[in-house]
């Protein structure tokens, strides 16, 4: 038994905490919910705390998100300035090989359950650098487990916050949107 504990190492990384449904039916006045769990995936969807990740120009749009024009707080996404208090992490812009071991680290410090945004065509997949450069990661999916992916180059802020509706979807455990223009 020990030597089990040794050789698997005193830690193995889950992909996602299993889900457990918490009692019944709800009630009370003005207010009735299908179970705790329900409760709690509503909770966790509108309140996202964000660890922004910005690489390139990628970045000025999420910087634009959360200015006052588009105002990424009345959508309940919160920026924080520790990666321990985040959530969601936001990968905007190029990922080199020489900050990949970096953008692991912090999603690696986040609190779980934690979700990642790759925003943009070099955080999707790398875009033309990949095909042009050396130290350029096809995307940032090779490192950390991606839940959406917001394309275009740069994407509009709008993009972003239909990304993060996406993902509230997501995590409320409701069926994604299908894509505009095609299937899924």
């Amino acid at each position: 038994m020990l030597g089990d504990w040794l050789r698997d190492g005193p830690m193995v990384p889950l992909a996602r905490p299993a889900t457990v449904p918490y009692g019944p039916l709800l009630t009370g006045p003005g207010f009735a919910a299908h179970s705790v769990q329900q409760v709690i995936e509503w909770a966790r969807s509108h309140s996202l705390w964000q660890m922004m990740f910005g690489l390139a120009c990628c970045a000025i749009e999420m910087m634009a998100a959360n200015a006052s024009l588009y105002d990424l707080d009345r959508f309940g996404v919160i920026p924080r300035g520790s990666p321990r208090q985040s959530d969601l992490l936001i990968v905007s812009g190029t990922v080199t090989y020489k900050v990949a071991g970096m953008v692991d680290r912090v999603y690696q410090q986040m609190a779980e359950p934690r979700w990642v945004i790759a925003m943009g065509d070099c955080a999707t997949a790398g875009s033309l650098y990949y095909h042009d450069g050396y130290s350029v990661v096809k995307g940032v999916d090779q490192i950390v487990p991606v839940d959406v992916y917001v394309s275009g180059c740069p994407p509009r802020p709008e993009a972003l916050i239909d990304g993060i509706l996406e993902l509230e979807r997501i995590i409320r455990g409701e069926e994604p949107r299908p894509m505009a223009g095609g299937s899924r």
